[in-house]
């Protein structure tokens, strides 16, 4: 599943869903390497 995270105030990752972090954020896989970072909702 793609997952959209923000790393910072402007820096957005997207990539396939590794696992959740106890503190809310989110790890991400894109090709090699993982990103952290908290996970953007969808808007209503």
């Amino acid at each position: 599943m793609l997952r959209t995270i923000i790393m910072g105030t402007c820096v957005q990752v997207q990539g396939t869903f590794v696992r959740a972090l106890s503190d809310g954020r989110i790890v991400v896989s894109v090709g090699n390497q993982h990103f952290a970072g908290k996970p953007i909702t969808a808007a209503a």
